[in-house]
C-alpha cells in the first residue's frame, strides 16, 4: 500500500487513455495515432471538489451494511451532510467509473455485503485494483477507504485480497 511507487490504468474507447502516476500527481495522456505515442493530455489531474455523481452498483444495495445503505439513501435524496442530490452513473467496469470520476468529481464505491456467501471483503483486488487505484486516486487529491480505513495501509494477507472501497 503506502509502498508503492507508480500506478497506472490505460482505457480504451474512442481515443487511447493513460492515466499514470509515480507518486508526485497523476497526469493523463492521450494516445496520439499519428505519431504513435502518448501525449500528455492532462497535467496534475485534480479531482473536483464538488460533484454530485455517485457510482455504486445500486443492484447490491440490499446486501451491504445498514449505514452504507443510509448514505447512499441520503445521497440520493438530497439529505446528506452536503444537501445535495446525487444521481448514479454506473458503467461496472472500475477503470471507467474511477476515470470519470478523477475528471469530474463524485464518488465510486464497491461495498462488502453482509451476506457471508456474496462478496462480504468486497470484490475489489487489493494488490492489483483496489491499492493502485487508491494511489492514482490520492495523488489526484482523492480519498480511498473501506469505509474504515484508508486503502494504502491495509496490509495484504493472501495475494488475491478482496477489499470494500468508497
Amino acid at each position: 500500500g503506502t509502498n508503492l511507487v507508480s500506478a497506472a490504468y490505460c482505457l480504451y474507447s474512442s481515443s487511447t487513455f493513460l492515466v499514470f502516476t509515480l507518486g508526485s500527481g497523476a497526469y493523463g495522456f492521450t494516445l496520439d495515432e499519428q505519431i504513435g505515442e502518448f501525449v500528455l493530455s492532462h497535467p496534475n489531474i485534480k479531482i473536483p471538489t464538488s460533484s454530485s455523481i455517485m457510482s455504486f452498483n445500486e443492484a447490491n444495495t440490499h446486501l451491504w451494511d445498514t449505514p452504507m445503505q443510509n448514505v447512499l439513501h441520503k445521497w440520493k435524496n438530497g439529505t446528506g451532510q452536503s444537501q445535495k442530490t446525487f444521481f448514479s452513473r454506473y458503467i461496472g467496469s472500475m477503470v471507467a467509473d474511477v476515470h470519470r470520476t478523477l475528471l469530474y468529481g463524485g464518488v465510486f464505491g464497491y461495498p462488502g455485503t453482509e451476506d457471508e456467501t456474496i462478496n462480504p471483503d468486497g470484490k475489489i483486488r487489493l494488490l492489483y485494483e483496489g491499492a493502485p487505484m487508491a494511489y492514482i486516486i490520492e495523488q489526484a487529491g482523492g480519498l480511498a477507504t473501506t469505509g474504515r480505513e484508508r486503502v494504502m495501509e491495509i496490509l495484504p494477507e493472501v495475494v488475491h485480497q478482496r477489499v470494500p472501497v468508497v
